[in-house]
Parts: C-alpha cells; structure tokens; sequence
C-alpha cells in the first residue's frame, strides 16, 4: 500500500471514525483502524463491535492494499502536522509496519492483519427510507436528553424509532424515556417506512450519528432489520446493532386527564428557572411552580444557600403548586422552538405535560417533585 493524501481531508475523516474506538481495549484489533487504498480511494473503518464507521476518501493512490493502524496515535500525528500539508502512507512489504512521512516528519507505525478486523457492517437490512438531514437532527436533539443512563434498565439506554398511528395518520415516532421524563417526536411516515421492525437505537450511536450529520448532506439514506440499523450519507456509512430489548409502554405514561392549561412565554421561562435553580442544591435542583391567575412564581431555597423567586407572566387562570427538577424542565423549554409553550397539569403529584404551542410533533411529560 502506497498513497499521498491532504493532511485535511485525511484528519477530517480519521475524526469522524476513530472517536468510536475505546480507549481501554483488551483487544488490540478495536484500537486500530482498517485502512484499504484502492482506485485512488482510501476506505477506513473502526468498530467497538457494536458500531461501525466507515468513511472514504480521496488519494492519489500508487500501490492498492490494506492494513489497520492504531486508530488514535494515527489522528494525534495527522493533526499535529501542518495544516496545508501532504501525507505519505507506505507500508511494509511484510504488511506490519506503515511509514508516515510529511515535510521533514517520518514515522512508523505497527501494524496488525486486517484479517483479524471484525467487520459489522455486512447483512441484509430489509426495510430502506430516506430522511431529511435537517429531519433526523430534530428527531434525534428532541428525544436524546431523555434516554436513561442505568445500565440495569439497558432497554431505555437508546431511542425508540417506530412506525404509529396518530389520530388515523401514520407517522415515523421516536420516543426517549428515563422514567423522569419522556421525549416524543413524530413526523409524516417516509416512504419505504410502512412495515419497518421497532427498533431501540442505542445511546452511542445516537451520539456519534448526530455528530456526523452535522456536516451531512441534505438526506440520509437510513436501513434497518430486526438487529441492525444502518445510514448511509456523502461518504460515510454508520452500521450500530440494535438494543436487544422491549421498549415499555409509554402511552401508558402520557397522562390523558389532565384540565389545567396554561400558556408561558418559552424563553422567558427557561430563563427564569436557569437563574432560580442557581440557589437549589442536591442532585434534584428542585424548583417550585406556583400558578396563581396570570401569575407563575418560581422559587427555589438551600439551607446553605438562602432562596430565590422569580415572577413570570402566563396565558390561563389556574391555581396550583408543583415542584420539578430544574435540569430537567431545562432540557424540556430548551427544545421549544416557538414563542410560547403549553403545560397541562392535573395536580401536584401527576405528570405534566409540556408542547411546543407552534409545533405539535413534539410532546414532553415531566414527572413532578415534593418541594
């Protein structure tokens, strides 16, 4: 294998692929990357044997062949070389050392037999849909800040994509819960959609794919079966195995007796519980919500501390006092787009629910605090 490559273009791709590799591997393979050059075309993958990442990119390539790399050592020389620079990549006749060379720089990697690169990537996916680039960043920024973090309930560590019905329209929904609060965004059932497994994406791969989508193009190609989901855009291919799992019954969460509606100004309230929360201590941050009239106070106190209040104007007429985690509501007001956002409560001890009052496709519920 023999290729001159840009330092940009070669750092850029090495970024999106090698931030899957961990750090602490006991097997030496998933710390390097496959590097293939072919056809003036350089492929490089990396995998953690539950996600995939593979990336080409252009080379003037002399000699075809393939090798794996360490994965992070490679980015770290590749970005500490001079920006306008070229890249040399050579490797040894034996296939176990590759020379880098760049101006006056030279150096030498070991290398490992791509033969023992696992490779996830490959199988049949049945179901294939496209989506807007602009569509899956808001399906996955609306629900991710929901998932669960506990590694006991594995089946809430991702997003749950699937197809549902919403009042005799099909839609594409992703919901996100942590038993806390729920996440739900829904949007017209794409074509191809119709008859696709539910799937539990996990919370990695929703990581590392909105990263990527960033810089994506203007629609991803997304396919699927009942263990695997794979998306395809520019250059870049993502393969992730699926949660093994059975999402709960979220419907059952989303309170449907709710009568008391309020209207609030979205900024404004995100705002205020940011500079009230500062005073609450403990993991909770409790802040209190008092309604009275036109009148939303909000307070938080510390023994330590002292206490904070602070006055917000509403559209409604009722009267109630309930308490939440501030970080959560937070997560919750920062994704309302439009100029005002509706809560419907029951009482101080049910479920809120909270919406974008210009955007129905999203619906949060946000499980109270005593305070």
């Amino acid at each position: 294998m023999k290729l001159s490559i840009e330092r940009s273009a070669l750092l850029r791709s090495l970024n999106h692929v090698q931030s899957v590799v961990e750090r602490r591997n006991t097997i030496p393979i998933l710390s390097n990357v496959l590097m293939k050059a072919e056809d003036n075309i350089l492929s490089m993958a990396t995998t953690d044997m539950d996600l995939e990442i593979n990336e080409s990119v252009a080379a003037n390539v002399s000699e075809n062949g393939a090798t794996t790399a360490p994965a992070q050592m490679l980015h770290d020389i590749i970005r500490k070389l001079p920006d306008d620079s070229d890249v040399n990549l050579t490797l040894n006749a034996e296939g176990t050392q590759m020379t880098i060379k760049s101006g006056r720089s030279q150096f030498k990697l070991s290398c490992l037999p791509t033969v023992d690169f696992p490779e996830i990537g490959a199988g049949d996916l049945p179901s294939s849909f496209i989506l807007p680039a602009a569509a899956l960043r808001a399906l996955i920024d609306r629900t991710r800040f929901a998932m669960s973090t506990e590694e006991t309930r594995y089946y809430l560590n991702g997003i749950y994509l699937h197809e549902a019905d919403q009042e005799g329209v099909e839609v594409l929904r992703a919901v996100a819960t942590d038993g806390h609060r729920l996440a739900r965004f829904e949007m017209p059932l794409p074509e191809g959609c119709s008859g696709m497994p539910s799937v539990i994406i996990p919370r990695k791969a929703i990581g590392e794919l909105r990263k990527l989508v960033d810089e994506a193009a203007d629609s991803i190609q997304i396919e699927l079966s009942e263990s695997k989901i794979r998306f395809s855009f520019d250059h870049i291919v993502m393969t992730s195995k699926l949660i093994d799992g059975t999402f709960p019954d979220y419907q059952r969460v989303i309170p449907e007796g709710n009568d008391k509606v309020v209207e609030v100004n979205a900024k404004m309230l995100t705002s205020a519980v940011d500079r009230v929360s500062t005073i609450s201590d403990g993991k909770s941050r409790a802040v209190k919500m008092t309604l009275q009239g036109k009148q939303m106070t909000l307070s938080a106190s510390s023994a330590e501390s002292g206490s904070a209040t602070e006055e917000v104007e509403v559209n409604g007429d009722i009267d109630i006092e309930i308490g939440f985690n501030a970080k959560y509501l937070l997560d919750i007001t920062s994704q309302i787009e439009g100029e005002a956002c509706r809560l419907t409560l029951a009482d101080a001890s049910s479920p809120t629910i909270i919406q974008d009052n210009s955007d129905q496709s999203s619906l949060y519920v946000l499980m109270p605090l005593r305070v």
